[in-house]
């Protein structure tokens, strides 16, 4: 059932509003994980209005969303490359990628659907490549972060434990880290940032 305040984060202009205060912040895993100056070619899934873009100028970077108002935006604001995509259908021959980012995307998605887009990233992954998720956590306790995270408009965090379950269905961890993200002292979500290779034969 789509939540009653869902359709005004489809613009962009409020979806900015409600990420900025807290963007850099949900971040903070994975500039103190990777070396972003090291990378080579991106792809950004769920990019939104390019969140995420600017922190990877000087890549070779792909942004996709399913949102054409999203996309729209963000290639009025970066000069990089933007598709309005379903990530699940995307692929181009020989086109891979050793870094994937997945930020506040899959809590969107069911189980089923998350399986099937990690299985799917898998195959877009240099050798040396890895996946970077960022997801929203629903915490085991009453707390103002359980209230948001029930109130968000996407109807799948998941117990830091799921998350990892499903993870691990797909890649190999390298780094799997649950962090607060808030205001100091009050935390008003739990998140998880995990990072990934595929898994070896």
């Amino acid at each position: 059932m789509k939540k009653p305040w869902s359709s005004l984060l489809e613009h962009t202009l409020v979806y900015a509003a409600v990420q900025a205060p807290f963007a850099e912040q949900k971040l903070a895993p994975l500039r103190r994980h990777n070396e972003l100056t090291a990378i080579r070619r991106v792809l950004d899934v769920g990019c939104g209005p390019g969140t995420n873009a600017r922190h990877f100028r000087g890549t070779d970077y792909l942004g996709l969303d399913i949102n054409p108002r999203y996309i729209e935006s963000a290639r009025s604001r970066w000069r990089m490359r933007f598709e309005v995509a379903d990530v699940t259908r995307y692929r181009v021959e020989g086109e891979r990628f050793d870094f994937i980012l997945v930020n506040s995307f899959f809590h969107h998605i069911d189980d089923h659907d998350t399986d099937r887009i990690l299985a799917h990233l898998a195959t877009l992954l240099t050798d040396d490549g890895h996946v970077h998720v960022l997801d929203l956590v629903l915490p085991d306790r009453v707390s103002p972060a359980l209230l948001l995270a029930r109130m968000d408009r996407g109807d799948h965090p998941r117990p830091v434990a799921r998350w990892l379950e499903m993870f691990e269905r797909r890649f190999e961890t390298v780094v799997f880290e649950p962090y607060d993200l808030g205001l100091p002292g009050v935390p008003l979500w739990k998140m998880v940032y995990f990072k990934g290779r595929t898994k070896r034969s």
